[in-house]
């Protein structure tokens, strides 16, 4: 089995009902892919992610995002991030799309569509 199909049975076994999720972000922030955030009089810093939720689910989110970046063809999207954040915080921001996708695709029940996930990349293909 691929990291893949883990990471589908994974997401399947610890949240079933993807529909409790009111938004895709939400379910990211259940995850703990999203920054986790402090402050004090009124300023608000951000900071790496949280690491609340499911490990195992998320290790495998954080393992596929770092395969795509590192062994398959990089999108623009991808590219110009690398450009600005170190590796590390590139594969979070990919894995945090990676769970969000596959909220959207779960609650709606439609197919992945690859002009949605990237646009840029496939107007210029």
């Amino acid at each position: 089995m691929d990291v893949s199909t883990y990471s589908a049975a994974a997401r399947v076994s610890t949240a079933t009902d993807m529909n409790s999720f009111t938004s895709a972000r939400q379910f990211a922030a259940w995850l703990g892919l999203t920054p986790r955030q402090t402050g004090t009089g009124g300023k608000t810093r951000q900071l790496g992610i949280s690491k609340r939720g499911d490990p195992y689910e998320r290790t495998m989110l954080m393992h596929g995002a770092r395969a795509i970046i590192t062994r398959s063809t990089q999108t623009s999207w991808v590219q110009r991030l690398l450009q600005r954040r170190p590796f590390s915080v590139v594969v979070a921001a990919l894995a945090n799309k990676l769970a969000r996708t596959a909220w959207a695709i779960q609650v709606k029940g439609k197919a992945f569509d690859q002009v949605r996930w990237n646009p840029v990349d496939v107007a210029a293909a």
